[in-house]
């Protein structure tokens, strides 16, 4: 997908290295706001599977932001998204989320699930306005204390 703003979401390599730079920053962080057994991101190697679908965001030679879309039995689960931190606010987060969406339609998923930290409101305000609403653990994930479990229809 491209936009007018030179802004593109694209499938993605999780090995290239600016893309794992970004998943690094991620996991770093989450690392820093919740107890391990509370963080469940994919490495890399989960993120190379035949059941994801990687995107990466760009604007020109510049690496802004990652998303992915877990193909699951009955749903999708997004997956990895974030946004380098000088591109915060510029749409970036939007866009991986409209092409993750897309890429669940065009999979024929009914809907969408996520799971993601109760301190990032952030992430919480922009899975709100796109739909998302709250629901309880899904899938292999334990009720953890941080974890705040959203989805969203796509019929």
């Amino acid at each position: 997908m491209h936009d007018p703003s030179g802004l593109t979401i694209t499938p993605g390599d999780p090995r290239d290295a600016a893309v794992g730079a970004l998943l690094r920053q991620s996991h770093d962080l989450m690392r820093a706001l919740f107890p391990p057994e509370d963080n469940f991101f994919l490495d890399t190697d989960a993120l190379c599977t035949p059941d994801i679908r990687f995107f990466v965001a760009k604007r020109g030679d510049e690496t802004l932001g990652t998303g992915a879309l877990a193909l699951r039995d009955g749903y999708g689960e997004v997956k990895s998204m974030f946004v380098a931190e000088a591109a915060r606010g510029q749409g970036v987060a939007e866009a991986l989320l409209a092409r993750i969406e897309a890429e669940a339609r065009a999979n024929g998923l009914p809907l969408l699930r996520l799971e993601t930290g109760d301190q990032l409101g952030s992430a919480l305000r922009l899975y709100a306005r796109h739909g998302f609403v709250r629901r309880g653990p899904f899938g292999d994930y334990p009720d953890a204390a941080s974890s705040i479990f959203m989805e969203k229809s796509l019929g």
